[in-house]
């Protein structure tokens, strides 16, 4: 009876200074506020400090395809819609290639070297909430493209849409011939917390010559075979040991758990907590505290597929029209190409 009494006391957990070091005082406030709400650690804040190490070692080992295997589903579907990249949907002499949530750029290689080599492209303009991973795309840009435009923002797409002036970098001259390519590629808008509001700012950040392209899989979250995979499996498990880390949890004191969330309608991965749990946050001399119970969890990674009746509901709400869309061999991927709704 002692030594259960004992192991149900409460923890206290501290975050490391690494932790603080990597958000700012306002994210660390956005942080706590999710947690204390949703329990939830929101995924794009998990592509942080070495949160973006750990999310380029998951890409370059699980997803960029070896020489001896065929190409990706996302780089297969960005090859099959290349007229719709190249702006010869739009009739224009160049484009802008805005890719959102850029990552490590591997992505777009393939697209940026055909466009560069026709003479389409103006400029290539990476986004990403990280400024770690933005960080790693300059350099690949640079490595791969010496003589390609580049320029990183730091963007949040749930939460703001895209200033204007990182947009409008040309004469008003040059503008009417040139299109933005937005891409959201990844499938980056099943991760979101969001996903309406992530696809309203990319919406209100469009004007009418502007496309965006984005990935997502396709099919039913709640038949999933409990089977842990790509993301789920590999990248996931980085990320559960750094947030253990960085909020100081001991791992003893916790366990990951894989599953279907009905609420969400998604699959999910979270730190289930063996007992009761304080962690306690410092912020401006003052310390604040969330509170979990023994066996509440803390989500830390999400992804909701798409059925298409959904996905075509979601987009037309956000004032987007779906132009085409294609399917990979297999059928589990999307990729929609979109533009402002007339």
């Amino acid at each position: 009876m002692s030594q259960q009494f004992h192991y149900s006391m409460t923890a206290i957990a501290k975050p490391s200074p690494e932790f603080y070091s990597v958000f700012s005082p306002t994210e660390v406030l956005e942080l706590m506020e999710a947690l204390k709400l949703y329990r939830e650690i929101p995924l794009k804040y998990s592509y942080k400090g070495t949160g973006a190490k750990i999310w380029n070692k998951f890409y370059q080992n699980h997803v960029i395809a070896k020489w001896y295997q065929k190409p990706n589903v996302e780089v297969e579907l960005l090859q099959q819609n290349f007229l719709y990249i190249n702006g010869s949907y739009q009739k224009v002499a160049k484009v802008n290639i805005v890719d959102v949530g850029a990552g490590n750029s591997y992505p777009v290689k393939g697209i940026l070297a055909q466009l560069h080599k026709l003479g389409k492209i103006n400029q290539y303009i990476a986004l990403d909430i990280s400024q770690e991973l933005l960080s790693i795309s300059q350099a690949n840009i640079k490595k791969w493209f010496p003589s390609l435009k580049i320029h990183t923002h730091r963007v949040d797409i749930e939460k703001q849409t895209i200033p204007l002036d990182i947009l409008t970098t040309s004469s008003d001259d040059e503008i009417n011939h040139i299109a933005n390519i937005f891409l959201h590629l990844g499938v980056t808008i099943g991760n979101h917390q969001n996903r309406n509001k992530a696809l309203q700012n990319l919406k209100n950040s469009m004007n009418q010559l502007d496309l965006l392209i984005f990935t997502n899989e396709i099919g039913s979250n709640s038949t999933w075979n409990q089977d842990p995979r790509g993301g789920c499996k590999y990248h996931v498990e980085g990320i559960y040991k750094w947030i253990q880390e960085s909020l100081g949890i001991k791992p003893e004191h916790c366990q990951l758990v894989r599953k279907y969330d009905f609420e969400t309608d998604s699959i999910t991965a979270s730190i289930k907590f063996k007992k009761n749990y304080t962690i306690s946050f410092s912020q401006l001399d003052m310390e604040y505290n969330v509170e979990f119970s023994q066996n509440e969890e803390i989500t830390i990674w999400r992804h909701h597929k798409y059925q298409l009746p959904e996905l075509i509901q979601d987009i037309e709400k956000a004032g987007l029209q779906v132009v085409d869309y294609s399917r990979s061999g297999n059928l589990s991927h999307i990729m929609v190409i979109c533009k402002v709704a007339s």
